[in-house]
């Protein structure tokens, strides 16, 4: 069952009412009479058409939970956690294309008082979000298309190596909420990019992310995070099975590429943690 603390901040993804939930075996539903299972792992698909997107598979999703569970990525789950901190104003804490819900669990670890939302595409992701924190629920539902959450209900929203909808952003934030936006920066994951003939960092990547949020926000602060990781060959597996590369490129030809590495792999992570204000 969603929490009472998360379903008042949501709305039907049809005619956009208020949901309610008034027990743990009913259906999702809205006074219009749309109606939306619980899956059996805890999560509600929150979508009015088909999905432009299914997400991560069940794969990608295991590669990412068994990496961040490693500890490689905790200078990000760290940064966040303290943004979020430092300015919650209260209400939803919303984490947008969650993945395993990871990061959000540690956002609300450090915000006692807070619930906070999973949204993802992937159902094999929302599997997981949705058993990631005691305060944390997830849906599935499409970051492309106007979110299932209401107007001025989010107190932080976090975007992490996740697709971005500005205005849709800007609608679910309330005017003192805080956006925070964790982007790759140029560099990032260089040594096996090159090694591996995996998708590059976009070199003018964030310059579009500025283009895309300027009408709806301000730039509150930025900083750079980078850090060395030391992988096996399993760990570089791990990091290229959770990523976009994915997609690209076939398991044989990957495991060939990662046979040939050192033993012992040092990795760069470069990132950029940006903090977002809405504009008045």
């Amino acid at each position: 069952m969603l929490h009472s603390e998360v379903i008042r901040h949501l709305c039907c993804p049809i005619c956009r009412r208020e949901l309610a939930q008034p027990t743990a075996d009913a259906p999702v539903r809205c006074p219009s009479g749309h109606s939306f299972d619980t899956a059996r792992q805890g999560y509600v698909q929150l979508t009015a058409a088909a999905l432009t997107h299914p997400g991560d598979n069940a794969a990608m999703v295991a590669a990412r939970a068994a990496f961040l569970a490693a500890g490689h990525f905790a200078p990000i789950t760290s940064a966040v956690r303290d943004v979020a901190a430092a300015a919650w104003p209260g209400d939803l804490v919303l984490d947008v294309g969650a993945g395993t819900g990871h990061h959000l669990a540690s956002v609300l670890d450090g915000l006692p008082r807070a619930y906070g939302l999973a949204v993802d595409s992937s159902k094999a992701a929302a599997r997981r979000a949705a058993n990631a924190h005691a305060r944390a629920d997830a849906i599935v539902a499409d970051v492309w298309r106007p979110l299932p959450v209401a107007d001025s209900s989010v107190g932080v929203l976090t975007d992490i190596f996740a697709p971005r909808n500005a205005p849709e952003f800007a609608r679910v934030l309330r005017p003192d909420g805080v956006l925070v936006v964790v982007t790759p920066a140029t560099g990032h994951l260089a040594e096996v990019v090159d090694a591996l003939d995996l998708l590059r960092v976009d070199p003018a990547k964030s310059e579009r992310l500025a283009d895309t949020f300027d009408a709806s926000f301000r730039r509150a602060a930025s900083r750079p995070y980078q850090w060395i990781m030391e992988l096996n060959h399993d760990g570089v597996g791990t990091l290229v099975g959770m990523g976009p590369s994915a997609w690209h490129v076939e398991p044989a030809t990957l495991s060939g590429r990662i046979a040939v590495l050192p033993a012992a792999v040092r990795v760069t992570a470069s990132v950029e943690v940006a903090v977002y204000r809405p504009r008045a």
